[in-house]
């Protein structure tokens, strides 16, 4: 209803894939009639392809992950939500993800209290997490906060459930951690043009210890630009022509995020474990 109200369109994508989005470690692989091909880590290339045709659009669709990690809040396959937005920049991409929560949030506590309630949740309690803006902190200052909350972390770490746990415990609402060091985010990601370590992303934290709940970048939409930094990260240009193609022959500034639909759920009903989001879990 939120993306209906916003003028995007639906897009549904292929689930099998030649290349990863995030990164080779996580993928699954399968036998595509004698080639390799894996399972779709993210729909967000395709949804790239169909936004210089349609402007706006977004994906709900599953997702598969082959991390090996046992925690309250992994799931091997989970429903990815994923927009992607032309002529977007990264601070305008963060505000439609606020809107999106505030909105979504807002319906539950108006519309269905008594399952909020039924699942322990107290209505208000929910809703005061989404009446003011959600603060915004640049990932050079949540790594010095995290020190002096009593963490141990260096610049250029990613963080860990043990991290988010800290920055946002007590915290009023979810929270935006920005511009996260280059070398642990993905290829595509655009860097800051005023520190090139760094790039123009945003982790959301929802409070409580739940943790990343969305991750979100401005694009890299110049061709050079994309080309070096697959080369940085050792990646075969060929098996990404097609994505290659869509910046050799003229792009526009987008941005985009993932939400993990489980892991909304799981905060705002305040579920111990991840699992309980969804009727089939599949973990490790």
């Amino acid at each position: 209803e939120f993306f209906d109200t916003e003028g995007f369109y639906e897009l549904a994508p292929p689930i099998v894939t030649r290349s990863g989005c995030e990164g080779g470690s996580t993928l699954f692989e399968m036998d595509y009639f004698g080639e390799k091909a894996y399972l779709t880590q993210s729909s967000q290339m395709y949804a790239e392809v169909f936004i210089f045709g349609l402007g706006k659009v977004y994906v709900l669709a599953p997702s598969f992950r082959a991390e090996k990690s046992r925690t309250i809040r992994h799931l091997a396959e989970y429903w990815h939500l994923e927009p992607e937005m032309a002529f977007y920049d990264y601070k305008m991409n963060m505000d439609l993800q606020e809107s999106m929560v505030k909105y979504v949030v807002g319906k539950m506590v108006g519309g269905h209290s008594g399952l909020l309630k039924a699942c322990g949740r107290d209505p208000e309690d929910l809703r005061a997490t989404i009446e003011k803006p959600f603060e915004r902190m640049d990932y050079e200052v949540a790594v010095e906060e995290v020190n002096e909350l009593g963490g141990k972390m260096e610049w250029g770490q990613d963080f860990g459930a043990d991290e988010e746990s800290l920055l946002t415990k007590g915290a009023p609402a979810p929270m935006f951690v920005t511009r996260f060091p280059k070398e642990i985010k993905a290829f595509y990601m655009k860097e800051d043009p005023n520190k090139s370590d760094v790039v123009l992303n945003d982790d959301l934290l929802a409070p409580a210890g739940h943790g990343e709940i969305i991750g979100g970048s401005e694009r890299i939409w110049h061709y050079d630009e994309l080309i070096a930094r697959m080369k940085e990260q050792n990646l075969k240009i060929e098996d990404y022509q097609w994505y290659v193609d869509l910046r050799r022959y003229g792009s526009v500034p987008h941005s985009g995020f993932g939400l993990g639909i489980e892991r909304f759920v799981k905060w705002t009903l305040n579920l111990d474990h991840i699992r309980d989001a969804i009727p089939f879990p599949r973990t490790i």
